[in-house]
């Protein structure tokens, strides 16, 4: 009944996955919703950054034909909110997935041929503000790389091009401490941790969110590269780019230094677009709703746990 509902893209179905992330918003950020105007107003910021994330990831998915004609994208992206409320808690991550998803809008419309410098300049410089934001997002330059491997391969110019997007966004940060801190660096500006401490992740709850994300992502990735063959040929380094942007937001969940489910935020929207192209290739209706099932149901039951 669900995927029924959001097979077709309709404006009524973007309202229901903002409405559902609202309340979940709320629900997740009350205390500092309703705290002083300081506090009230970062949170409103918050939510503003989080419901943008849905309308851009609608966005690049229907701009590069990424899915069909339907909502199953969003419809997973305020699902996987659901299983990890937490990702909605943190302005500099959310900062950080923001830039991110710029990066890699400019890096899937490379199939279209136009502008090609411009966007390499644009990713490296999205990506190296976020991470001024989130500092292992820097992992996410693979997907620069990737690009390049698949979109430039008889213009070794262009490998510069990111390059110079990054200097760009190092640049300015200098300037911002000779203004704000009269200095160049700051120690501060090195004090980059990491983490393989996952005693975070020992309770029933947090098992059985992480066995039913990876499960489901493991067993759509198995799908999505066996339908990769079927795909527009000119489109398929979007789809691979897809695939490694799911990879590259393992990894920073994996090395961060705070476990506490936010660090999934990032791969949240390319496991979207996974699940979204999973479910249009499978016949069976029931086996579809069994997976959306498990999206809606596995938070409910963590909070009996």
């Amino acid at each position: 009944m669900i995927t029924s509902i959001f097979s077709k893209s309709k404006p009524i179905n973007f309202i229901i996955v903002v409405v559902f992330v609202i309340l979940l918003f709320v629900i997740t950020n009350f205390t500092s919703l309703f705290n002083d105007f300081n506090s009230t107003l970062l949170t409103v910021a918050k939510l503003g950054i989080t419901l943008f994330l849905i309308f851009l990831l609608d966005f690049i998915v229907a701009k590069n034909n990424l899915t069909q004609r339907n909502s199953y994208a969003i419809m997973t992206f305020g699902l996987l909110f659901g299983m990890f409320p937490e990702a909605m808690k943190y302005s500099d991550l959310l900062l950080s997935n923001l830039f991110v998803f710029f990066a890699l809008r400019r890096l899937i419309s490379l199939h279209s041929n136009l502008h090609v410098k411009k966007k390499l300049f644009d990713a490296g410089f999205w990506i190296a503000l976020a991470m001024l934001f989130y500092f292992w997002s820097v992992l996410f330059f693979a997907l620069v790389i990737v690009a390049l491997i698949y979109h430039s391969q008889n213009e070794i110019k262009n490998t510069i091009i990111p390059f110079i997007g990054i200097a760009t966004v190092v640049v300015l940060f200098l300037i911002y401490n000779i203004i704000f801190h009269d200095a160049y660096i700051r120690s501060s500006d090195f004090q980059r941790y990491a983490s393989l401490d996952f005693t975070a992740y020992n309770s029933k709850a947090t098992i059985l969110k992480l066995t039913v994300l990876f499960t489901s992502l493991i067993w759509t990735l198995i799908y999505y590269f066996k339908t990769l063959p079927d795909k527009n040929k000119k489109l398929r380094p979007s789809y691979f780019l897809i695939a490694w942007a799911s990879i590259m937001a393992i990894l920073v969940a994996i090395i961060a230094p705070v476990k506490n489910g936010s660090e999934f935020l990032f791969l949240l929207a390319p496991f979207s677009i996974v699940m979204a192209n999973y479910i249009e290739v499978i016949s069976e209706r029931w086996f579809k709703e069994v997976f959306i099932a498990l999206l809606i149901i596995t938070p409910i039951i963590t909070l009996l746990l």
